[in-house]
């Protein structure tokens, strides 16, 4: 049954993709223009004759990432405001699959899409700012890592979503802390501090993946055994969180309000 459902959140996706073609267009135009936008800027000041070295494919890793992560955060947040509007998130939470495995098959679905438009984003980023990167098999794994974290934030912020119904400013506001988050090399700090940023989520798998396409590095596998670590835990907070959410919301009837 969740293949058949996977199927029909898949067509579903696709069909929108082809409705509203404008709309990835300009997706890809703005994301691209915001960062050569950046990129432009910090060469200017930096002046004509500076070496970014791997800085700059660093940064180019974690500006796409942060692109993906904030497109399932729009799916599921987003996705659950848009049903309260119009009044179909109570039949999503009678459905025989229930509604986290409902939401969580339509991101996944969608993520098959919004890869292939990020990987354009990446190349055309490649081929703008003259930057190279590796893309061996093995960034499957911290990547995988990485969409557990995300998709336990995203878990976290639809569960206050399913409660209050509008988080665009909450939404706002973690934008700017997950650029932070998948842009900033914390994989180089030392110390307590390191050990602190593998306690934040997504952080251990980003570094990873800037090792392998950006500094052409091995993968460390007691690294991505933390990441993946990191990824399970924020995704189970995330699950039990919405759970919770769920409950206490039909509990007081306010599931059908807006």
């Amino acid at each position: 049954m969740m293949f058949h459902l996977f199927v029909a959140e898949f067509k579903r996706s696709w069909i929108q993709l082809l409705r509203y073609p404008t709309e990835v267009i300009s997706a890809i135009v703005v994301t691209t223009i915001v960062f050569y936008g950046l990129f432009l800027s910090a060469r200017y000041v930096a002046g004509p004759g500076v070496q970014f070295g791997d800085r700059m494919e660093s940064i180019i890793i974690g500006y796409a990432l942060w692109s993906l992560a904030m497109f399932i955060m729009a799916d599921i947040t987003g996705g659950l405001q848009r049903e309260a509007q119009t009044g179909t998130l109570e039949q999503i939470f009678i459905s025989p699959f229930g509604a986290p495995k409902v939401f969580l098959v339509r991101a996944l679905a969608g993520l098959t899409i919004q890869v292939a438009l990020n990987l354009v984003i990446l190349v055309i980023l490649m081929v703008l700012t003259g930057t190279r990167l590796a893309f061996p098999p093995m960034l499957l794994l911290p990547f995988v890592s990485i969409l557990m974290g995300v998709y336990g934030l995203a878990f976290i912020l639809g569960s206050i979503a399913l409660r209050v119904k509008q988080v665009q400013q909450l939404l706002g506001i973690c934008q700017f802390v997950f650029l932070f988050l998948l842009t900033v090399p914390v994989e180089s700090w030392a110390g307590s501090f390191k050990f602190f940023a593998m306690l934040l989520p997504m952080v251990p798998g980003a570094g990873l993946l800037r090792d392998l396409m950006a500094r052409d590095q091995t993968l460390n596998v007691g690294l991505w055994a933390i990441a993946l670590v990191n990824g399970f835990v924020y995704l189970a907070l995330g699950l039990l969180l919405f759970r919770y959410a769920e409950r206490e919301t039909k509990r007081q009837g306010k599931l059908a309000g807006y």
